[in-house]
Formats: structure tokens, C-alpha cells, sequence
């Protein structure tokens, strides 16, 4: 059976110097045949909600998907600004044929399309989760009528070594949004970085679209390099970036139809919202003592990388 899938995102692909896992979710969502994309919402993140917005109407254009609806969300975190948080350009600025936005937030738009059909919606959410915390607080009912909520996000069985980045990005991002989502009895499953950076696209892999994938696969492949080349200016000490980039968005878009893709353990998660030492780290229970808590969540441990990138560049050679 089909899934129906809504797109939260921070998309930043085609913006010079930017991440660009985000933009090969949102096509591996339009590539594959079991998946169904029915709405693309925005969110600060990668790039302000603005430039997410305008580069996420540009990317379904490019990929022949116009007519998906998108609406703008959050423009800053629920209760604390980012440290990275960016100014947003206005709105007003954009030319006439990047104004097709759908009215009103992201979040209601979210909250009445999983009301409105129970059961029939799964959101996958690749960016901080402002959006997604907001539609609940909108309608609590959205927990219990959502098909089940995928999330990039967190880091689980590792961390970041990052002193002013203790969590993931995402969960740093917005941290009280992620607690919102966690307390929220949702079906939650979260695909963290641990094991998103095990899933990789090389230059090869690039050159390949570039020579296979139509017209996307040449903006691809340009991206890819691009990106590729950003991560060895600017961590030349990390072995892991020299040559490929993580798929860390595409792999949480993935598993929605294949979820035997990744190893799932069950797990109490708890986020850090308090401390700025510990921002956004995320404490995951395995549920292994004598008396455990109650799992909140899914979380992935492992993954095939190989079958997911078989997978991946399988379905993008079929976009124009």
C-alpha cells in the first residue's frame, strides 16, 4: 500500500554553501513509487524559513511537482533563538512566481491533514521540530490520528563532541519542541545521527547522476560536489568527509516504506531543554533495568547502508 507522506523541512538545497541531504529527501519522496508527497511544510533550520520555503517551491518545480502544496512555518524556535538562527529575508522580495504559498502556518496546515483523515498520514519531520510540536499543541488529538511521526534528529549511542553543539542540530535547533514531541504519546520513530552518517554519497555517486538522472541529476550531481567540497575546506582534520556526505534526511524519508532498512530497538528518550553545556543532547533508556520506564519512541541503531544507497540512487534515476 501507497504511504502518504507530509514533508517538515529546513530545505537549503541550492543555496551556495549549503547542506543539501534535505533536497535529495524531498526528491527521493517524489521518486519513489510507494511513497505519496501531499504536503511540503517549512521550518528554520538550515537556512531561514523564508529561503526553505522559496527553495523547496523552486526544487518540486524542478522536479516537475508544482502542484504540491507548500506552506511556511516557524521563522524562530518556540521559546529560544538558535544561536545560528539567520535573518529572514521578506517575503516581499521574492519574484511574483515564488509566491505560491499556501495561507496560514504550517502547523494548522499540518494539524487539519492528519485530522482530517485518521490514520491515513505519516509526517516525517527533517528539521527542527517547531512545526510539528506546534500542531500538537494546536490539536493533542493529531498524536492519536497520525499514521506515525518519523524524525531525523538526536544522537543516541554516540555524541556530537561538539562543545557548542552538544545535540544533534536538529534537536539543538529547538529543543523544547522536541520535548513537546516526545511527551506527546505519538507513534515516534527517530532515525539519529549515530547512524545517518553510516549512509553516504561519494563523487562517484554524483558523476553517476550527473551522467543518468536527467536534468535533476546534473543539479544534483553540481550540488553534491559542491557540498562535498565545503566539508573537506572546512574539516580537513575528518576523515569521514573527505569524498562523500551523509544522507542523514533522505535515510529518515526512506524508511518509511522500508523500514527493515535499520535496526529499531525501542527506548524512553528524554531531551535536554535547561542547560546550554548540554543543549539538545538526548538521553535514550533501552529499557535494560529491572523496572524501566515506557518507551516513547523507536530508535534506529544500525543500518544497511549499501541496500539504502542501492536504493537511493535506484529510485533517482527514475526524475527527470
Amino acid at each position: 500500500m501507497m504511504k502518504r507522506i507530509l514533508l517538515d523541512t529546513d530545505l537549503a538545497m541550492g543555496a551556495p554553501g549549503s547542506d543539501i541531504d534535505d533536497g535529495f529527501a524531498l526528491a527521493l519522496a517524489i521518486a519513489d513509487p510507494e511513497l505519496s508527497l501531499e504536503l511540503v511544510t517549512t521550518v528554520s533550520g538550515n537556512t531561514d524559513v523564508d529561503t526553505a520555503t522559496r527553495l523547496s517551491i523552486e526544487l518540486l518545480d524542478r522536479l516537475s511537482h508544482g502542484d504540491v502544496p507548500v506552506a511556511r512555518g516557524s521563522a524562530v524556535p518556540l521559546i529560544r533563538r538558535s544561536a545560528q538562527q539567520l535573518p529572514a529575508p521578506s517575503p516581499g522580495n521574492w519574484p511574483e512566481g515564488e509566491r505560491r504559498v499556501q495561507s496560514g502556518h504550517a502547523a494548522t496546515h499540518l494539524a487539519q491533514r492528519v485530522m482530517a483523515e485518521p490514520d491515513a498520514l505519516t509526517i516525517v519531520a527533517i528539521g527542527p521540530l517547531t512545526n510539528v510540536a506546534l500542531a500538537l499543541s494546536l490539536e493533542p488529538e493529531v498524536a492519536t490520528c497520525v499514521e506515525q511521526i518519523v524524525v531525523m534528529g538526536g544522537v543516541f549511542l554516540e555524541n556530537t563532541n561538539l562543545a557548542d553543539m552538544p545535540g544533534e542540530f536538529n534537536t539543538w535547533s529547538d529543543p523544547e519542541a522536541a520535548a513537546v514531541v516526545l511527551a506527546s504519546g505519538v507513534p515516534l520513530r527517530y532515525v539519529g545521527l549515530d547512524v545517518t552518517r553510516k549512509v553516504r554519497l561519494t563523487r562517484a555517486d554524483a558523476d553517476a547522476m550527473a551522467a543518468g538522472a536527467g536534468e535533476f541529476g546534473s543539479f544534483a550531481a553540481q550540488c553534491t560536489h559542491g557540498w562535498i567540497d565545503h566539508l573537506e575546506r572546512t574539516n580537513p582534520g575528518d576523515p569521514i568527509d573527505q569524498g562523500s556526505c551523509a544522507m542523514h534526511d533522505p535515510l529518515a524519508v526512506a524508511v518509511v516504506v522500508r523500514p527493515d532498512l535499520v535496526t529499531w530497538r525501542p527506548a524512553h528518550v528524554a531531551v535536554e531543554t535547561g542547560s546550554d553545556i548540554t543543549r539538545g543532547v538526548m538521553v535514550a533508556d533501552l529499557l535494560t533495568s529491572d523496572q524501566p520506564p515506557v518507551a516513547n519512541c523507536e530508535i534506529a541503531t544500525d543500518v544497511d547502508a549499501l541496500a539504502f544507497t542501492d536504493m537511493f540512487l535506484d529510485r533517482l534515476s527514475s526524475l527527470p
